[in-house]
């Protein structure tokens, strides 16, 4: 059925949860990112392997994605192997191993003291794991048991391995080390290697090439010595090597991709469509060239590096660390990929870059028509909704919080406390005096006070502008703030592995709420309604000011939630590596409506939901006016095969169900019709 549910996805373009539907959160369309940590082909197989979101496979170069975590407890994955049926999986909790592509994996550490595993290879029946301070381990049997491999290895924080005949190479952070006896025993290979940071390692013929932090080196006699080969790599933090043809292709941090002809003697840029030029993994498949990057996912090109397109992949997202709703415009921020735009209720994303030279996007603030961005550069400006941005004059600072008072915009920073701009952000003072903790995460602005939380100090009041600051913590017993929030006269701090705490009093007093042990992210209000994200645990909603929180988390598959929008009807959730999430406001709070005030102004039919569905899906449609309505499922070859609306329907919102049961697999079409409208939709169902 797995190969099937591949088959039909890769037929087919569906339009999945980009509608609001009863009773659960739906994905958007995006934005698409996510941090790339590695690749692995095995004859139409591509395997991708994220940080924070476990191993994906694609069967149709990238088109589309299955996620591939079945028993993967841990996600971060560094490197990925193949062995014939094999795959391998590096992560920071060991080795996994999968003998089904992907489907199921089991973790094999037996014996291995230390588990940050960056780099795999294979020798015959060898499995060889590269450690982050435990050097090199062997294991025999797959990886079911594990034996220390370093004698001689001085160096034991091993990011690359190589084979090349009976020569095992580890590329460590001291330079390159040479075993011709499966790792017994190892030495340093290191004459004319100028850096000794060594990120990858390739064999190509009788060559090796090492890439470092100080670009790329070439040894044509097993390591013994090395030649710098970086003529044209204008950026020299190589990351990634691969070979294709007579094509070497060279990844690096923030240039993006690099094509030599000549074994390296000679580079040019390969960078034309690559939007994200932080360049972690490069794959080939055939005639496809695949670049990983960090926090722009996975970059397809067809022409040896000439031009790139990004990859719309089903499943990778980046870190989405904050959001808002601007007008029209939903903005994401990312940790790891700038800002991202979308004003189609993010059925669609672009990203809104234009002028941000910092890609950790921490957080928004509006002020009139002016849109501030807080990073990791610094703040920037944005006066047309974040089509282009202007660096304020806060620089290279890291900003974690932005919040507007009156006239006054405020920064909070990690390091300098918080500061003061008067004149939208075009030159800013600090304002301490009496902020005893300056690692300030968090703003909230109640009337004429001024609130910062901060990392280990607690809560801070100001009075005056920032001018002169007072702990409030009374009652507080985690001084860890990770997010602040005003309902009302109400305050809450949302803390690290706290809960939330309620202060009715401007913080005099805090008293701790109801949702407890766990770390809150952020928090989103509306009137009398708090909504709290939180890591592992989804979205509670409190309508008594804390008194009882309830979890609205279902059909929330990513439940590490960072931050919220609103608009007059729907919640917006942005995720960590799991995109922006929608939800109407109807199905959590009463008293709230579909849309508009609130009725639909045209016919719609929104995809079904879950799509795939196994068997029965939902789907959810709009009428404006009170209209004969028909709503049929057809198969392919157009014969009708269910009924599920006939006959005369009121204006408003509606949904039903279609149990497929009796049916066998496959892709079906729903068709509304109403009077001189005709709507059609593709569904899938994969039993």
């Amino acid at each position: 059925m797995r190969n099937l549910l591949r088959f039909l996805l890769a037929g087919f373009c569906l339009i999945m949860g980009v509608n609001q539907l009863h009773a659960q959160w739906v994905r958007t369309n995006g934005p698409y990112g996510g941090d790339i940590g590695a690749f692995a082909v095995s004859g139409t197989n591509l395997f991708v392997g994220t940080w924070g979101s476990g191993v994906y496979l694609s069967t149709d170069n990238g088109i589309t994605w299955i996620a591939d975590t079945a028993g993967l407890r841990y996600k971060n994955i560094y490197t990925l192997a193949v062995s014939g049926t094999n795959l391998f999986a590096g992560t920071d909790g060991g080795v996994y191993l999968s003998t089904d592509n992907g489907t199921s994996w089991t973790l094999d550490t037996a014996g291995m003291s230390y588990k940050i595993v960056d780099a795999i290879a294979l020798s015959g029946t060898n499995l060889f794991a590269g450690t982050w301070g435990a050097g090199v381990f062997l294991s025999t049997n797959n990886g079911a048991t594990w034996t220390p491999d370093t004698t001689g290895l001085t160096n034991k924080n091993v990011h690359a391995l190589a084979v090349s005949g009976t020569n095992l190479f580890a590329g460590t952070w001291g330079g390159v080390y040479i075993s011709t006896n499966n790792g017994t025993s190892w030495t340093a290979d290191t004459t004319g290697l100028a850096n000794k940071e060594v990120y990858t390692l390739l064999v190509s013929g009788t060559n090796l090439l090492a890439g470092t932090y100080g670009g790329a080196f070439l040894s044509t006699n097993s390591g013994t010595t090395w030649t710098n080969v970086t003529a044209g790599l204008t950026n020299a933090d190589v990351k990634a090597l691969i070979v294709s043809g007579t094509n070497l292709f060279a990844g690096t941090w923030g240039g993006g991709v690099y094509l030599s002809t000549n074994n390296g003697a000679s580079w040019t840029p390969a960078t034309a469509g690559l939007t994200n030029t932080d360049v972690q993994a490069i794959a080939v498949s055939g005639t496809n060239l695949f670049a990983g990057t960090i926090g722009g996912g996975v970059f397809l090109s067809t022409n040896n590096g000439s031009s790139w397109t990004q990859l719309t992949q089903i499943g990778l997202y980046p870190e989405v660390a904050a959001l808002v709703l601007n007008g029209t415009s939903l903005l994401a921020a990312s940790n790891d990929a700038g800002v991202f735009l979308s004003t189609d209720d993010g059925a669609s994303w672009t990203t809104a870059n234009t002028g941000i030279t910092s890609p950790y996007v921490n957080g928004f603030a509006v002020s009139g028509s002016d849109l501030f961005a807080a990073t990791g550069g610094g703040a920037f400006l944005s006066t047309n909704n974040g089509t282009s941005w202007t660096q304020s004059g806060l620089k290279d600072t890291t900003v974690c919080a932005l919040a507007v008072s009156g006239a006054n915009l405020f920064a909070a920073t990690p390091n300098v406390g918080v500061l003061i701009s008067t004149n939208n952000g075009s030159s800013w003072i600090a304002v301490n005096t009496g902020l005893t903790n300056t690692d300030a995460y968090a703003l909230a602005v109640s009337g004429s006070n001024l609130f910062a939380g901060t990392q280990g100090g607690g809560v801070f009041l100001s009075t005056n502008n920032g001018a002169s600051w007072t702990a409030v913590n009374t009652g507080l017993t985690n001084y860890g703030i990770s997010a602040l929030a005003v309902s009302g006269t109400n305050l809450f701090a949302g803390t690290e592995g706290g809960g939330a705490f309620l202060s009715t009093d401007n913080g005099s007093s805090w008293t701790q709420t109801t949702l407890t042990s766990t770390t809150i992210w952020g928090f989103g209000v509306s009137g009398t309604n708090v909504f709290a994200g939180t890591v592992e645990s989804g979205v509670y909603l409190t309508t008594d000011n804390g008194g009882s929180w309830t979890q609205v988390s279902t059909g929330l598959t990513n439940t590490n939630v960072q931050d919220f929008a609103f608009s007059s009807t729907t919640l917006y959730a942005g995720t960590w590596q799991g995109g922006v999430w929608k939800r109407p406001l109807s199905e959590m709070i009463t008293g709230i409506k579909g849309t508009n005030g609130d009725l639909p102004t045209e016919f719609s039919l929104s995809q079904n939901f879950p799509n795939p569905f196994n068997p029965t899906t939902v789907l959810r449609y709009a009428l404006p006016k009170n209209s004969h309505v028909s709503i049929n499922v057809y198969d392919l070859i157009g014969q009708k095969v269910s009924t599920l609306v006939d006959g005369e329907e009121t204006q408003g919102y509606h949904e039903v169900a279609f149990d497929g049961s009796r049916f066998a697999s496959g892709v079906y079409l729903i068709r509304l019709n109403a009077p001189g409208v005709t709507i059609t939709r593709k569904m899938l169902m994969a039993k």
